[in-house]
């Protein structure tokens, strides 16, 4: 896992070709509001969410999120040990995020 800060984290995820942008909040977080293109994936619910993180594609760059960071960076260690080559976690998250949001 890498943590960036804001514009670290944006500018990696721009030049990364094929990356994935995970919301690991919940779903009444992601509807107040979220960045444009981030698939959903609450880590509150274990179960689903080790359903789905499994089935990742590991070759992938995972550009991760939550509220504040700390969900965020359990998702990466996650992510980590299931064997993804690349994490990065969003200092700060979406409450520091001074970008645009849906």
């Amino acid at each position: 896992m890498t943590a960036l800060n804001e514009k670290e984290w944006e500018a990696e995820r721009v030049n990364t070709g094929d990356a994935v942008l995970l919301d690991v909040r919940t779903q009444e977080e992601y509807e107040e509001k979220h960045l444009k293109g981030a698939q959903l994936l609450d880590i509150r619910q274990p179960a689903a969410f080790m359903e789905a993180v499994q089935q990742f594609d590991k070759d992938k760059a995972y550009f991760v999120y939550c509220r504040s960071g700390a969900r965020s960076a359990q998702a990466c260690q996650v992510l980590d040990q299931l064997g993804v080559k690349a994490t990065f976690n969003l200092e700060g998250g979406i409450l520091d995020w001074t970008g645009p949001v849906e």
